[in-house]
């Protein structure tokens, strides 16, 4: 189907199952919560950007209805809020400054409609292959540049439009203050960060309005309050608002404004969506009911978003991360938040203008500037220096300061370009003899131009001479791997021998594997582990479990460690910060790691017989258990805790058989106690009773399993640090049953039916109903 075509008849995801009922109130209660949070966000924020850029301050609401309400229902990423953004600001105040007011919502216009072709054109993903450190360098070269200017402002004064113009201005103007504005806006900056911080749980309630919004409130009521005097918003009549208009001057200074709008708009709104589908994956809460965005979709979104917000007199539009983010983090679940944060921002257009105007220019500014501030981000620069792109990142950003946006973009691009040619022509081939061993490494890529260099090298290893070769690379070429096989053929036939070490482009990493390692690939499927150890040398009886555990030791150091060793130093050095406590059965069948799909640091977990939870008091109880919810819940902040029950618990079958026993008995036998109530709770035949989604359980063992997994949620819920994170929101508990014959986890889910466990991988993306079965309200 062509990408032109109109979006609502395009079904990326089609449903599955009945159509859903038709509800009377269409929009959900979590879509209307994260609307009014998006909204109290944009509001202060179109206002600052339209004062940044120059334009007239109804262009900034204009830009964010026409964002919230063109682009949430035709766009691709329903969960992305666009409006005015700061990465355009430079581009338009440029715009505005060279051609007027009224052709830079024409040049928006044009900027628009080349969306739309290029949406028709499904290119949207090659935007993708733009150098993040190029888009990094171009979003913080553009708030160096808000930063400075805003500063003026700030002062009390007026910028001017050259970055290089305001740095050589600011000495005059530090030495010319304004006392009134400088004041709103440090008081701004000072509730900005202020904000946030906020100590205890009223704290945390506070904090759920929206900094910008309390900022610049604050300042406004001050300066209403103290009288002071100092310039404040002023919103012309609407019947005064002016309308898109032709631009004209030279065409090929149109055509590059054209382009830059284009360009911009189009690169932050598709980094955008993708960083929105990340935020979606990775929430707790609710789940939106679509997949990924689609993008090309989204560019035909934003195409006609610019166009009706140009045609209207508003500014460019473009995915805005700030708002992005407070919508995914609100709870948002479908495209309704979006535009009902649109229709918001008109009401307030058309109804709240006395208490815009009241707002001063200087906080404004203030927030603007922090805006540009936070737009240097140190986690971007740490992250182009671990990449070695430092230099392509220091181009773009001085580009975009000094020269403008478009040949700031494109300066990055040539960098980026030549670094690359740079590392891919970057060989060092090197050789020497250790122990009559000749070892030649050649670090970096190994390309056809590496050939000569490589050919000479390896001549340097004597006939009949034991040679390792090291590849620390990650390309290989035709060439170079055809001038590799050549040399290993020759040299082997006059009686030497040749190892690679290194796996690229199909060359294994050595001759043999030696008897005692693992042939088992870490980190993948596999199956009867210590089967895929080649035989071992015979030994004493009593002795085979140490040599085992040797074995995958040594495994372990060559085969793994190599590939975690990065991310245990940084979990070394940052602490653990798990997101989930997860109690489970001490069975060695149960592989957390395994059948959660998890890796260092993700689980804090907890490990009995039969994933037992001792309620607090109990004689015979285990303090061990509590002193671990009370850490991962009071100390690491956990999220969520699981309990997870198997097939076949020898526990529970225990249980079963004995009853725990009687008087004190054995340590076991008092450990069982804690499983009586879930051993009685299975007595009698009620609706009520556990089950697996689709079947009874398979028999009493497993019913026990299922009902023991319920009951100690139960005894969880009796703990202190569990009982007060849940009345605060700040905890779920999830119920799981790993069938281990099956390989096939399920998670505990609360029906009209009665408590089910619904199959994990028919619940993901398997309907709403699915999803919503996770949280355990209830046991």
């Amino acid at each position: 189907m062509s990408a032109c075509a109109p979006p609502h008849t395009q079904h990326p995801h089609p449903p599955h199952g009945p159509a859903p009922t038709r509800r009377r109130f269409p929009v959900a209660g979590a879509d209307l919560s994260a609307a009014v949070a998006v909204f109290l966000i944009a509001l202060p924020l179109s206002l600052g950007i339209a004062l940044a850029t120059g334009a007239p301050l109804q262009a900034g609401l204009v830009a964010a209805a026409v964002g919230g309400i063109v682009v949430g229902r035709l766009g691709g990423c329903p969960l992305q809020v666009s409006g005015p953004a700061a990465g355009l600001t430079v581009v338009t105040a440029d715009l505005i400054h060279r051609y007027g007011w009224r052709a830079t919502c024409g040049i928006t216009v044009l900027a628009g409609l080349a969306q739309l072709g290029l949406g028709c054109l499904r290119v949207a993903r090659g935007a993708l292959a733009v150098s993040p450190a190029v888009v990094h360098g171009m979003l913080a070269g553009i708030g160096i540049t808000i930063a400075v200017a805003q500063l003026h402002i700030v002062l009390g004064g007026n910028p001017d439009s050259s970055v290089l113009a305001n740095l050589r201005a600011l000495p005059a103007q530090l030495a010319d203050l304004h006392p009134a504005a400088v004041s709103m806006s440090a008081l701004t900056l000072a509730l900005l960060l202020a904000w946030p911080r906020l100590p205890g749980r009223a704290g945390r309630l506070l904090r759920r309005v929206p900094a910008a919004l309390v900022a610049v409130t604050g300042a406004a009521a001050t300066a209403a309050l103290t009288g002071l005097s100092l310039p404040r918003v002023e919103l012309p009549s609407w019947h005064s608002h002016a309308l898109a208009g032709l631009p004209e001057g030279p065409a090929l200074g149109l055509v590059a404004a054209v382009l830059t709008t284009t360009l911009v708009c189009s690169v932050q709104s598709l980094l955008g969506a993708v960083a929105v589908d990340k935020l979606v994956a990775a929430r707790t809460g609710p789940q939106s009911r679509i997949g990924r965005s689609d993008l090309d979709r989204e560019l035909l979104g934003q195409g006609a978003a610019n166009i009706v917000s140009g045609a209207l007199g508003g500014l460019p539009i473009a995915g805005v991360a700030v708002r992005s983010t407070a919508n995914v983090n609100a709870g948002a679940v479908s495209r309704n938040s979006t535009m009902a944060h649109g229709v918001l921002v008109v009401v307030a257009a058309l109804l709240m203008v006395p208490v815009l105007e009241e707002i001063p220019l200087a906080s404004l500014a203030a927030l603007v500037m922090a805006v540009g501030i936070q737009m240097v981000s140190l986690h971007h620069i740490r992250t182009v220096t671990r990449h070695r792109e430092v230099p392509v990142y220091a181009a773009t950003t001085l580009g975009v300061v000094a020269l403008g946006v478009l040949q700031g973009v494109f300066l990055g691009v040539a960098v980026a370009v030549a670094v690359a040619l740079h590392r891919l022509a970057r060989t060092r081939i090197t050789h020497h003899e250790k122990e009559g061993v000749h070892h030649v490494r050649v670090r970096g890529q190994l390309t056809f131009l590496a050939v000569p260099r490589l050919s000479r090298t390896l001549h340097l290893v004597p006939q009949g001479a034991h040679a390792v070769v090291e590849l620390d690379g990650s390309f290989m070429d035709h060439a170079a791997y055809e001038s590799l096989q050549d040399w290993r053929s020759s040299h082997t036939a006059r009686g030497g021998t040749a190892e690679l070490a290194g796996r690229r482009d199909g060359i294994r990493t050595a001759e043999q594997a030696p008897a005692t390692e693992c042939r088992c690939r870490p980190w993948t499927p596999w199956r009867n582990h210590q089967a895929c150890f080649a035989a071992a040398p015979a030994v004493r009886e009593g002795q085979g479990a140490g040599r085992e555990l040797a074995r995958g030791i040594s495994s372990f150091q060559r085969n793994t460690a190599p590939l975690v060793r990065e991310e245990l130093a940084r979990l070394a050095r940052e602490g653990q910060r798990p997101s989930q406590l997860f109690l489970t059965c001490a069975d060695s069948r149960l592989v957390t790691s395994m059948i959660t799909a998890s890796g260092p640091g993700d689980l804090f977990v907890v490990r009995n017989v039969g994933n037992l939870v001792p309620p607090p008091g109990e004689e015979h109880g285990d303090d061990s258990v509590a002193a671990a919810i009370e850490y991962a819940v009071d100390v690491l902040g956990v999220r969520s805790i699981t309990v997870c029950g198997h097939s076949g618990c020898g526990a529970m079958q225990a249980l079963l058989t004995t009853g725990a026993g009687q008087g004190d008995g054995t340590p076991l036998q008092r450990w069982l106690r804690h499983g009586l109530p879930s051993l009685a709770r299975t007595a009698g035949d009620h609706p009520g009773r556990p089950r697996l989604a689709g079947r009874e359980p398979a028999d009493t063992v497993e019913l026990l399993c299922l009902t023991n997994v319920v009951q100690q949620l139960a005894h969880l819920r009796e703990h202190g640090p569990v009982a007060r994170a849940l009345a605060e929101g700040a905890l779920e508990l999830h119920g799981m049953y790993f069938h281990v014959g099956d390989a096939q986890a399920y998670l505990l889910a609360g029906t009209e039916d009665g408590v089910v466990f619904e199959d994990v991988a028919g619940g993901i993306g398997g309907g709403e109903e699915a999803r919503e079965g996770v949280r355990v309200t209830s046991p």
